[in-house]
């Protein structure tokens, strides 16, 4: 592999939220790792040498990514994290009964979202598009990563989840922090009338509105529309009275430097979005 710098916290992307010290969450970026084309970093206007791929089925060299996985865990000073086999559902597991099964099994846990309330242990999702939503309550109890396509969205991925944080936590889902990670955005993201009609289908009559003006109809595209994933997320998270919502202004598609998309390369990594408790911390108040 080429020799290149490590990983630091300079590369990634951190949720600017008022919580405990303890709670501590990332978003890694394409710098940083090893990966070669086309899995590398952005420079110059070329893709270069250097990328932290963190897929395992991306189609890199698989000890690359383990190399890139491994920089990721120095990084973060955890010696184990929670990766998920993600299918665009809406199961949601512990993130210890994840790792549990993962050494059973020698595979990684089926799901698309992980909670946990222990220290040292990583909710981890990986993302190339999709938008991760990172959650916790303010005194650092219990913390949760959902993975949020649109399928899962629309699926109650992140309701679902907040409400597991919430109960680990011993607080109403309201009390609870959001950070809505770096996604494709919505003068990007083209769907079909099958997309609006699962969220319109699924709406509450007093988000009809603002849930239809998350889709705009598609300037040059007849019969499509341009998505926007991080105001479907929010309104999901207002549904449950959480509105300590920080992020959702990133875009994966737009950012090519910064970021990896599915939708705009096809052969491309994969990032992760990491949230845990330090368990060198204290809660608040105590």
């Amino acid at each position: 592999m080429t020799s290149l710098p490590q990983l630091s916290f300079a590369d990634v992307v951190q949720p600017a939220w008022n919580v405990a010290p303890r709670v501590r969450a990332l978003v890694t970026t394409r710098d940083g790792g090893v990966s070669e084309p086309p899995f590398g970093r952005w420079r110059d206007g070329a893709d270069q040498p250097g990328g932290l791929n963190l897929g395992m089925k991306s189609g890199d060299d698989l000890a690359t990514v383990a190399a890139n996985r491994a920089r990721l865990l120095e990084l973060t000073g955890l010696s184990e994290a929670a990766w998920l086999d993600q299918v665009h559902g809406a199961r949601i597991v512990r993130a210890e009964d994840a790792l549990s099964e993962a050494r059973a099994s020698g595979a990684p846990a089926q799901a698309d979202a992980s909670v946990t309330d222990r220290a040292g242990i990583a909710c981890v999702v990986m993302i190339a598009d999709c938008m991760p939503v990172l959650l916790c309550d303010e005194a650092g109890r219990a913390v949760g990563a959902a993975h949020a396509g649109w399928r899962g969205l629309a699926a109650g991925i992140v309701e679902q989840t907040a409400g597991r944080v919430a109960e680990l936590a011993g607080v109403q889902a309201g009390a609870l922090h959001a950070y809505l990670g770096p996604c494709i955005g919505p003068d990007s993201f083209e769907v079909g009338p099958d997309v609006r009609d699962a969220f319109m289908n699924s709406t509450d009559e007093s988000e009809r509105e603002a849930t239809a003006s998350a889709f705009v109809e598609h300037p040059r595209n007849a019969g499509k529309y341009l998505a926007d994933l991080p105001a479907l997320a929010r309104l999901r998270l207002q549904r449950l009275g959480v509105t300590r919502i920080v992020g959702g202004d990133l875009c994966t598609v737009k950012q090519r430097e910064r970021f990896y998309s599915y939708r705009r390369d096809r052969e491309t990594g994969r990032m992760a979005a990491l949230i845990w408790l330090d368990d060198q911390a204290q809660t608040l108040g105590d």
